[in-house]
């Protein structure tokens, strides 16, 4: 996953790890490049707060059905939260469908 750490374009590669069904964490790695901004667009004024829609953390090992038992891990979801903090994104904690995409 690829971040800009300021505003002049330059970016950070972030490690993805990943749950296996044994049990274990495996890093991924994305593939591909990031994709440009369109046209002569000066990035600069591509700088903007944003927001994260960070939802709750599943324990990815539960045996239980999700759909009738969910296992929230909430010492990782408020772990995920502040990392997201830590990365200068807010969180957003209730968003409103309707204005995605605007």
């Amino acid at each position: 996953m690829s971040l800009r750490s300021s505003c002049k374009g330059a970016h950070v590669t972030i490690p993805l790890l990943l749950p296996t069904a044994e049990g274990r964490i495996v890093p991924y790695a994305l593939r591909g490049t990031p994709i440009p901004p369109a046209g002569d667009t000066d990035t600069a004024s591509l700088c903007r707060i944003a927001f994260s829609a960070a939802h709750v953390v599943a324990n990815p090992w539960t045996t239980n059905d999700p759909w009738v038992h969910a296992s929230v891990d909430w010492e990782q979801t408020i772990a995920y939260r502040e990392y997201l903090w830590s990365l200068g994104l807010g969180v957003a904690e209730a968003m409103d469908t309707a204005q995605r995409g605007m």
